[in-house]
């Protein structure tokens, strides 16, 4: 029996660990993969505040040896089921807590061309806020045709000398006003009706193929590729007792509590308008904070 057991070790996930601990629980962290979460990938981090210049990997390595260092149990299990009585089911084993805490992120969709997770961090990103500041008065292009590709565009437009934006139809899902500022932009060119088909380069990305519905193709020269196609939480294994919106993510009314007591959620795979670094190690400690305290009452 544990206090408190978190599926999921990425940031959200270490940081309620890190506050359940501090707090003198029995703290057990389930995570399938590795530590670290999407963050991991990030070659360095400027907008987390305080810590200017840190990697992704050196951020997770640091909190997760935090949590070690104050007892935590952390295993690489995957979860395969969790029932009503709070009993976690994984593949090794089964485990049960008094409050559960469903921090497993969600992961960015990927274009699934070759080449594409070898030249992650070597100018393929799928965080322009994240990375953005490494293509300064460079040439860049975002692919997707949603808000967080827009947006993604307008960001970089400031900072890159040039900004394709690719989307694989002739209208955006985005709002009007994203598209209204883009076009207003001497530095930003659509390209529409196309999909990014490969990526070109050595060592590092320095073109990529881009192929039109109608089947012509042409190479573009560009210093950084932004993956703005959407992300995918990783929920379906909590859906029988789990609220989840059509897209998977989790319902919560406030942000913290699901819609079974004694379990929450934190980080990216609930919903949520801002997904990032900050964000969800905030959500990470409200969800401890907030179990502990109802555990306790």
């Amino acid at each position: 029996m544990f206090d408190i057991i978190i599926v999921g070790a990425g940031p959200a996930g270490l940081t309620s660990a890190l506050y359940a601990l501090r707090a003198n629980k029995k703290v057990l962290v389930l995570e399938a993969k590795a530590y670290g979460g999407q963050i991991i990938n990030a070659s360095l981090l400027e907008n987390y505040p305080g810590l200017p210049n840190v990697s992704g990997f050196d951020f997770a390595t640091n909190l997760y040896n935090q949590v070690k260092d104050l007892g935590g149990t952390i295993k690489f299990e995957t979860v395969i089921r969790i029932e009503d009585d709070k009993t976690v089911i994984t593949n090794k084993d089964k485990y049960q807590a008094k409050a559960i805490i469903l921090a497993t992120g969600a992961e960015n969709r990927k274009l699934n061309i070759d080449r594409e997770e070898e030249l992650v961090g070597r100018g393929v990103s799928y965080c322009a806020t994240c990375d953005g500041n490494f293509y300064k008065n460079k040439t860049v292009a975002v692919v997707g045709g949603g808000n967080t590709a827009l947006e993604d565009a307008v960001y970089l437009s400031n900072i890159a000398s040039h900004v394709y934006v690719i989307h694989r139809r002739d209208t955006f899902r985005g709002e009007v006003h994203y598209i209204n500022e883009l076009k207003n932009k001497e530095n930003v060119e659509f390209i529409l009706n196309s999909n990014v088909t490969k990526l070109i380069g050595s060592d590092r990305l320095n073109a990529i193929e881009v192929t039109n519905n109608d089947g012509t193709k042409k190479e573009i020269n560009v210093d950084g590729l932004f993956v703005a196609v959407g992300q995918a939480p990783k929920n379906e294994i909590f859906k029988n007792i789990i609220e989840l919106d059509d897209k998977g993510y989790i319902i919560s009314e406030d942000g913290v509590h699901t819609n079974q007591e004694g379990i929450y959620v934190a980080g990216d795979t609930r919903v949520k308008d801002l997904r990032q670094l900050t964000t969800a190690v905030s959500d990470g400690a409200i969800a401890a904070t907030t179990a502990i305290k109802e555990m306790e009452d």
